[in-house]
């Protein structure tokens, strides 16, 4: 993979990962393999995963932002910290020579958007420096956060008097789970965008951008009309950017928590940003037979839409 070294220095969204929670290969294919073996897990393997857009790992993105009012210094707003977050950093960080994270966006508290919470210590100051170091921002909603609190404790209670230890040092910021209450992480502000993940589980989703207008919607079964209309030409004004959950092929579906691939073309019909990307797809989705499926709708329709894929890093005015 090459990097168009003329954006090197401006605003990016990098996907650090674009796979479902069990991630690509699945293990049944490479453990229990089929007759004959599931092709994309077999490809998955054949080449290195910088090189193979069917290696996915959990669904996570990472905003690179260009601060002009900060005489252009980079901030690094980090969506979703989830089972593959190590992988990520060894894979993505160093390819991009991305130094640090400076904030933290939940969706939810499902293990593939929070399991990697307990690495972000290995990105933050060791020794005596952690004393005098500032908790890394999180935000995320109350349900999400009392979630963490039950499993994670050790990162969320603080004692008067305690011995240091080497644990991620975080600033826990509650967002509501309202369209009409935005928040700023980083100098850059989000619009939370609530969704069904089935229809007893709300998750968020985020509008951001002024000059480029993104929504990232990475896991929902349904999108209810207000969060909708929030993102539609009458709303916001039409999207540059939509990067949507399709987390079942097109022979399958519908599935109780998660949009199928056909479903997420019919919120593309009715939403129609200018572009759009793809996430969250299982071993199912052959990252070149579905670009092609793609490339001929996106002819037929008028928007450009294609899977994203692992390390897809995409310059971006926002």
């Amino acid at each position: 993979m090459e990097k168009n070294q003329s954006d090197d220095d401006g605003t990016a969204l990098i996907f650090l990962g674009t796979g479902c929670s069990g991630a690509v290969p699945d293990f049944r294919c490479l453990l229990q393999p089929s007759d004959p073996p599931c092709h994309v897990c077999s490809q998955s393997l054949s080449l290195l995963p910088h090189l193979n857009p069917n290696y996915r790992c959990n669904t996570s993105l990472l905003i690179d932002y260009c601060s002009k009012e900060e005489d252009g210094r980079h901030k690094y707003i980090l969506i979703d910290v989830g089972k593959s977050f190590r992988e990520q950093v060894l894979r993505w960080f160093t390819f991009y020579k991305i130094p640090r994270v400076d904030s933290i966006i939940l969706t939810h508290e499902h293990a593939d958007a929070v399991h990697g919470l307990d690495e972000i210590r290995s990105l933050q100051p060791r020794g005596a420096t952690i004393v005098d170091t500032d908790p890394l921002p999180v935000f995320l909603s109350q349900f999400t956060m009392e979630s963490i609190a039950t499993r994670f404790p050790y990162l969320v209670e603080k004692k008067v008097k305690e011995v240091p230890r080497r644990v991620s040092l975080l600033d826990w910021k509650n967002i509501e789970e309202n369209c009409d209450e935005p928040f700023a992480a980083s100098g850059l502000s989000f619009t939370p965008l609530p969704v069904m993940h089935g229809e007893d589980y709300i998750a968020l989703g985020f509008l951001f951008g002024d000059k480029s207008k993104v929504a990232y919607i990475s896991d929902v079964s349904r999108i209810p009309p207000s969060t909708e209309y929030a993102i539609s030409k009458a709303g916001a004004g039409q999207l540059d950017l939509l990067i949507l959950d399709t987390n079942i092929p097109w022979k399958r579906g519908p599935h109780p928590t998660h949009i199928c691939f056909t479903e997420a073309l019919e919120i593309l019909k009715r939403l129609c940003p200018k572009r759009a990307l793809l996430t969250g797809m299982t071993h199912e989705f052959d990252h070149h037979e579905y670009n092609e499926i793609l490339a001929e709708w996106s002819l037929r329709e008028g928007i450009h839409v294609q899977l994203a894929h692992d390390g897809l890093r995409l310059p971006i005015d926002l």
